[in-house]
């Protein structure tokens, strides 16, 4: 029996002319509203539309897309009674919520600089967290900060200082050539030479 009055049962809904009828349910919605002698009538959802919950309206709510330029994929593709479920893509995080707590808007994680490293590596919820490296580190991809080789440890020379990006530059201890090795002679023969020759003026003066 369709009853006339100001409140309507729980699974019933009003008309304009306050009848109550009984909804529709999930999946479905209403296509033609009971009368004193019908029911409700009610039709399914058609693809690309949903209806999660009994009803008395005449339209289906539209399936929500997941836009992979938004940072979103189909977890689970939209049914008749339920909508689609979207998820965060790999590399990227929620920036924007709907109302119902679900990610309707990601971008993609910061990448940290040369001369930083991921102090803390992003989430489906949190950005990536981004450090400085300290003087005597560098980082030349984002990643990690590493010491600055110790030249003088593995027997080279410092030919470049280094930098937050970029580590210090060694190179071989150059040999020592002729010229420097030479030139201490030359000065002990002239000197040894010096003194012979005093000597022997020494010598001739006594004579």
């Amino acid at each position: 029996m369709h009853v006339f009055g100001s409140d309507c049962g729980p699974a019933e809904y009003k008309k304009v002319d306050g009848q109550c009828c009984p909804m529709c349910g999930k999946g479905l919605v209403v296509r033609r509203n009971c009368t004193l002698v019908f029911s409700t009538s009610c039709i399914p959802c058609i693809r690309g539309t949903f209806m999660n919950e009994a009803n008395g309206l005449t339209k289906c709510f539209p399936c929500s897309p997941c836009d992979p330029g938004q940072g979103m994929f189909t977890q689970t593709e939209c049914k008749p009674t339920s909508n689609t479920v979207c998820d965060v893509l790999d590399g990227y995080y929620c920036r924007s919520y709907s109302s119902n707590s679900e990610c309707n808007f990601a971008v993609e994680h910061t990448h940290c600089s040369p001369g930083q490293s991921t102090k803390s590596p992003g989430t489906k919820t949190t950005d990536t967290i981004c450090e400085e490296c300290q003087h005597g580190f560098y980082s030349q991809h984002g990643v990690n900060c590493t010491a600055w080789t110790d030249c003088a440890a593995m027997g080279r020379v410092k030919t470049e200082d280094g930098n937050s990006s970029q580590d210090v530059i060694c190179n071989k201890v150059p040999p020592r050539s002729h010229t420097t090795l030479i030139a201490p002679l030359l000065l002990l023969l002239l000197l040894l030479l010096l003194v012979v020759a005093v000597l022997f003026c020494f010598y001739l003066a006594r004579g």
